[in-house]
């Protein structure tokens, strides 16, 4: 197997036992693949292990990416990119064959973005998690898939636990997405009971920091661009729906932990504390000491009511829980939103994710 690549500098959120949420090693990580690696997640992800000296594959067919973001990170030591849909069966020669694991990032994540692209995305979950898992039994490598929140649906549960079944519509305007969640977390099931691949599968709520894409219709980024620039923020429906939000570091130091642990899942990875979108409006406005009025437009349809996770299996299994607060997560996001430019403001209501 490949040797690691040449330990960088640490960065800005170093992956080292001293890192907070992060548990003594169980499997020892050199080379990996990151499936949609030039995404919001994926890039925190391969910035997270290149400066662990871990040497990365990334494979990203860019069409919800920055190519911008897969250009900065290819001047990494250790960073291989191949831009390649993962449902296409070339992908499996072109990433190679040898790794320790195999993160399963790659599928559109934002509701314009994933009903734009419908069936792209029902094959990303079920071709592309396919392609991931043979590269998994072929390398020998542990196997990670990263699931959602959405496969529970508009949930009757609260806050939702692992055990969960969900309440889903699966004809709904957001079916595409939580049934490939759904589909993926079968599939790698199955390889599981079959003995094919040593299978983790993170259920990730909504996740939130620097790196998004101004345009990608969430809620978080959508009101930052919305602040900086003085636009009216746009709250769908009352505003009193809930999210739990979790700052990206700690999501990845969550992925990581499982990484390195034996558990199986399915595992809640996200933050227990529950807020409306309307405070999290009035927070940033406030956060960005912007005039902006808050501007109240039609809901979403089959917008979830409350979202919010147990996290008992994930602190009991991995030893994790969020360390950074809003305040702190939501002004690093404002800061670096206001840093590379909030040019693009979006025109079009935001979805709650």
């Amino acid at each position: 197997m490949p040797g690691a690549a040449t330990r960088e500098s640490p960065r800005e959120t170093p992956f080292r036992a001293g890192h907070p949420g992060y548990q003594a090693t169980v499997l020892s990580l050199s080379r990996v693949l990151v499936t949609g690696g030039a995404g919001f997640l994926g890039a925190h992800l391969c910035d997270r292990l290149l400066n662990a000296g871990v040497e990365v594959v990334s494979i990203d067919d860019l069409s919800s990416s920055l190519a911008a973001t897969a250009a900065e990170l290819a001047t990494r030591r250790g960073y291989h990119f191949v831009q390649q849909d993962i449902c296409d069966p070339v992908a499996l020669r072109e990433v190679g064959a040898e790794f320790d694991a195999v993160f399963h990032l790659a599928s559109p994540a934002s509701p314009p973005d994933y009903q734009r692209r419908p069936i792209a995305t029902l094959r990303t979950g079920s071709a592309g998690t396919a392609m991931a898992l043979e590269v998994a039994r072929r390398a020998g490598a542990r196997f990670l898939l990263a699931s959602t929140s959405e496969v529970y649906g508009d949930p009757s549960e609260h806050p939702q636990s692992e055990s969960y079944w969900g309440n889903v519509n699966p004809i709904g305007p957001r079916s595409m997405y939580d049934e490939a969640k759904r589909y993926a977390e079968a599939l790698a099931s199955a390889y599981r009971r079959a003995g094919l691949a040593n299978v983790g599968i993170a259920r990730i709520f909504n996740t939130y920091g620097p790196g998004m894409r101004p345009d990608d219709g969430r809620m978080i980024p959508t009101f930052c661009c919305q602040a900086l620039s003085g636009k009216p923020l746009t709250v769908s429906g009352s505003g009193l729906q809930t999210r739990s939000l979790c700052y990206v570091d700690d999501t990845i130091s969550a992925l990581l932990a499982l990484a390195h642990s034996t558990f199986s899942g399915p595992v809640n990875i996200g933050n227990p504390t529950e807020l409306t979108v309307l405070s999290v409006a009035e927070l940033i406005r406030d956060l960005a000491r912007s005039d902006s009025p808050i501007e109240f437009i039609p809901g979403v349809v089959d917008d979830p009511w409350r979202r919010c996770p147990d996290i008992s299996v994930a602190r009991a299994q991995l030893g994790w829980h969020p360390q950074v607060d809003h305040h702190t997560g939501l002004n690093n996001t404002l800061q670096w939103f206001h840093t590379a430019g909030a040019d693009r403001v979006p025109t079009s209501a935001p979805t709650a994710r």
